[in-house]
């Protein structure tokens, strides 16, 4: 089903009009390691159609990580701190304030959650978007909406080629995994965030809505994973 053909994907001077407005609501999380759920109240917000593809990282950061290269493929092989940044460079560019900090001395990255700036979105908000309303661990039969292991042919894929969710959101199973804002467990793991939505290389077992991973957010980068952007909505982006 090539769902993509007609859709547009962005650039920094049109990239708002691939985000989709999220309604409020709530979500329940769980943690399978430690054996334990929590309900999480979601305010309304924007979150992209599509993950990040090469040639909008490109067009901000002039750079080209990715392995498996393609302008209209996932961005990938980029770390925690490269998704954050790219974040922090199309916001200066729109005029819009940086959701993050980084502290040059100790590389230490604070979160402003309150600033009108792009942002990776909480892994809350991602998993509230993703499931779009459904209760199970998918919006749809695997194969028609997620690039995994069974059927990639072990590699990444132009994004928006499979089904969307019921809210309008292409390839948030599959594909590649999705960094998000949060901390997983800083107790444990220190810094380490959290990524979600399984990739191209996973088994069906793996790319759930309730999935979840984590590593370090300056030094992990691996094909199968990438990001996608958030935004917080006011007044003024839900009126324009």
């Amino acid at each position: 089903m090539e769902i993509f053909t007609n859709i547009n994907l962005g650039t920094r001077f049109d990239i708002e009009t691939t985000m989709v407005e999220i309604p409020a609501g709530k979500i329940e999380l769980r943690d399978d390691r430690i054996k334990q759920k929590w309900i999480v109240e979601i305010v309304p917000f924007l979150i992209a159609k599509f993950p990040v593809t090469q040639d909008v990282y490109f067009d901000i950061t002039n750079e080209l990580p990715s392995t498996f290269k393609g302008d209209k493929r996932p961005v990938e092989t980029v770390t925690w701190k490269e998704a954050v940044n790219f974040c922090n460079l199309l916001s200066e560019k729109l005029g819009l304030k940086s959701c993050y900090a980084v502290m040059a001395e100790n590389d230490e990255i604070t979160f402003d959650r309150t600033a009108n700036g792009f942002r990776l979105p909480t892994e809350a908000e991602w998993e509230y978007a993703c499931k779009a309303g459904e209760i199970g661990i998918r919006y749809g039969e695997l194969n028609n909406i997620a690039w995994y292991k069974d059927n990639s042919s072990m590699t990444s894929h132009i994004v928006g080629q499979k089904e969307p969710n019921s809210w309008g959101l292409y390839d948030m199973l599959g594909n590649v995994w999705e960094w998000c804002s949060d901390i997983y467990d800083e107790t444990v793991y220190g810094s380490y965030r959290i990524f979600r939505g399984g990739g191209w290389a996973d088994e069906e077992r793996s790319v759930m809505a309730t999935t979840r991973r984590r590593s370090h957010p300056m030094k992990f980068k691996i094909e199968d994973l990438g990001f996608r952007i958030a935004r917080n909505q006011t007044e003024k982006t839900t009126n324009r």
